[in-house]
């Protein structure tokens, strides 16, 4: 945003303000850049099947044993022992390859 700003100043502002304006921002911008991209870096992504253990579930196809369920707007299979109905909120608590292993939420 602020690189764009320094356009604009070069383009607006008379005489030499012109060029000061531009650098200025342009060094601003060129240092908010260094900040954001060192911060950045400090974290780092968390992604993968291992990451939806624990994550509440909502059972669209009924699990005695196996069905289906939607975690975080994805569809998984899933297995649940203790059996589960449709439209029941179910907790993740492992996953055996693409099955996920789910158990029914205390009331």
């Amino acid at each position: 945003m602020l690189i764009i700003l320094s356009v604009v100043l070069l383009l607006v502002l008379p005489g030499p303000w012109n060029v000061i304006g531009f650098a200025v921002v342009l060094a601003l911008g060129i240092g908010e850049l260094f900040v954001w991209n060192t911060t950045v870096k400090r974290h780092r992504r968390v992604v993968g099947a291992h990451t939806l253990i624990g994550a509440d579930a909502v059972v669209l196809a009924a699990c005695r044993p196996k069905g289906q369920v939607r975690v975080n707007g994805e569809i998984w299979a899933a297995r649940c022992e203790a059996g589960a109905d449709e439209g029941e909120t179910v907790r993740v608590i492992g996953r055996d390859r693409l099955i996920l292993n789910v158990d029914r939420r205390a009331p």
